[in-house]
């Protein structure tokens, strides 16, 4: 147990330096870019889906929540929002960053989740046929870009050391505890009895990974991520649990948008979504 908890550790902080280097280059991306991005997403139109999907890449779950309080005030379509939330890592590219003999992971997860983003906003939009007013009164949702990180004075203006300091201990935290989790339960029932929990090497598997993709905190792509780089999930499953994942910008849905039917509605179909590209993924077999 004493190995465990050493190998753990140890492979932890090894992490740390590519981790702050990171979150670095994310939050002065974030601090310089913020308001256009979001003007951008506004002025979509009809390639809404195009745009979100692609603002969706960034890392961290900002755009999800701007998408959330842009979507209660029918700024932009359904269709743009699920391509969002798809299209969304949370800190799962800040993960495989730290490992950089993934650079080609990282580009590969991209593309896909772009793609399916595009695909199901654009398919959703053709098949409700939805035409939201662009005249409506607009809700302030600058306000809300950064929810997810207030605890740590993300605002623009301030300095971008604090806060990639500050997101780079709290996910380090998360990736001890998970590691150390993670290796305990394959030193107690080994690797054989986990794969076959994890349902590895079935087609199903990616349902189970976007389950754990709905879990509305950074933990879960965590989770996930480091899961894939154990071999303990597929490429299809990483790709399912980090589709349904759109951080809090869930959670940010369903508190500013009243109609809970309507917010129940999307949250199965990001879920739908995720399982079907999931599963098509694994029939395929990408890898």
């Amino acid at each position: 147990m004493l190995d465990v908890i050493l190998d753990t550790l140890i492979d932890s902080l090894k992490l740390l330096p590519f981790l702050f280097l990171s979150y670095l280059l994310i939050e002065f991306i974030e601090h310089k870019s913020s308001k256009t991005l979001e003007k951008i997403l506004k002025n979509s139109g009809k390639f809404g889906s195009v745009i979100g999907s692609a603002l969706g890449i960034v890392p961290q779950c900002g755009f999800s929540v701007t998408a959330s309080n842009l979507y209660a005030s029918r700024v932009i379509t359904i269709g743009t929002l699920i391509a969002v939330f798809l299209s969304t890592s949370d800190e799962a590219i800040p993960v495989l960053l730290a490992h950089p003999n993934n650079a080609s992971l990282i580009i590969k997860i991209i593309v896909f989740k772009f793609i399916i983003g595009i695909i199901a906003g654009l398919f959703i939009d053709f098949i409700l046929r939805k035409k939201h007013n662009l005249n409506d009164e607009v809700q302030d949702v600058h306000e809300h870009m950064h929810e997810m990180c207030s605890h740590c004075d993300c605002k623009e203006g301030h300095s971008i050391l604090k806060p990639a300091l500050k997101h780079t201990i709290n996910i380090f935290i998360f990736i001890l505890i998970v590691s150390f989790i993670l290796n305990t339960i394959i030193y107690i029932i080994g690797d054989d009895r986990l794969s076959k929990i994890l349902m590895n090497g079935s087609i199903f598997q990616p349902i189970i990974s976007a389950l754990i993709g709905l879990i509305p905190n950074c933990a879960s792509s965590v989770l996930l991520t480091e899961l894939y780089i154990a071999g303990n999930i597929s490429f299809a499953s990483i790709i399912a649990g980090l589709c349904s994942g759109a951080g809090i910008g869930m959670v940010v849905l369903f508190k500013v948008n009243h109609n809970v039917k309507e917010n129940l509605k999307i949250l199965v179909s990001v879920y739908g979504i995720s399982c079907l590209f999931g599963i098509i993924i694994s029939l395929i077999g990408i890898a």
